[in-house]
């Protein structure tokens, strides 16, 4: 369950600086400010990056699930 969270953890660091670098690296603190007012694709800002987050998580464990069975 520990090495679940931090894969979790990692994959939300990953993704919030891969996906806004430019904003991450030219004002962070308004970016984080700003999160309520934001969104993407009709989630609301506050939880659009855990649900990202989620669905890049449910990626990475069907991959490690696939690679399991074919170099088992």
């Amino acid at each position: 369950m520990k090495k679940e969270i931090k894969i979790y953890i990692y994959l939300f660091l990953f993704l919030a600086i891969g996906m806004h670098f430019k904003q991450w690296i030219d004002h962070p603190i308004r970016h984080l400010l700003n999160i309520s007012h934001g969104g993407a694709f009709g989630i609301p800002g506050v939880i659009h990056p855990f649900v990202f987050t989620f669905l890049g998580y449910l990626l990475v464990l069907f991959l490690r699930f696939v690679f399991k069975k074919i170099f088992r």
